[in-house]
């Protein structure tokens, strides 16, 4: 049987598709924050921001990160507690420490450190 084909009009073929910001970094990755000091192993990643207007309102104007960016989950610590922290790709680095973070949730989602990355457990993994 032959497939319907739908012609494309002029006006199909100029929709401008938004860019693609790729991930730099990846789940189980250990990050260090470029500007504040603080570090942590990323959990989830969001292409673009995906967080609330509020939250976003909140960063002063000077230095809050472009949206069209991806932004990432981490399990985070500093040098007084351990926290959840959500960062622009733009302010985060890898973490040259090879230490691993002292989070209370990392057991529950990762297995093994090694080489500066943790492992995500099966029952997490897509």
């Amino acid at each position: 049987m032959p497939r319907s084909h739908i012609p494309m009009t002029p006006a199909d073929s100029n929709v401008a598709m938004p860019p693609v910001a790729h991930a730099r970094f990846t789940i189980g990755d250990v990050v260090r924050h470029r500007v504040f000091d603080f570090r942590g192993v990323i959990f989830d990643v969001d292409p673009i921001f995906a967080n609330s207007e509020e939250w976003y309102e909140a960063i002063p104007e000077d230095i809050r990160p472009r949206k069209d960016q991806p932004f990432y989950h981490l399990l985070a610590e500093n040098m007084e507690s351990s926290y959840v922290a959500y960062v622009s790709q733009q302010n985060l680095i890898p973490d040259e420490s090879d230490e691993p973070i002292d989070h209370p949730a990392i057991a529950g989602l990762f297995t093994d450190y090694a080489d500066g990355r943790y492992t995500l457990r099966r029952e997490h993994r897509h």
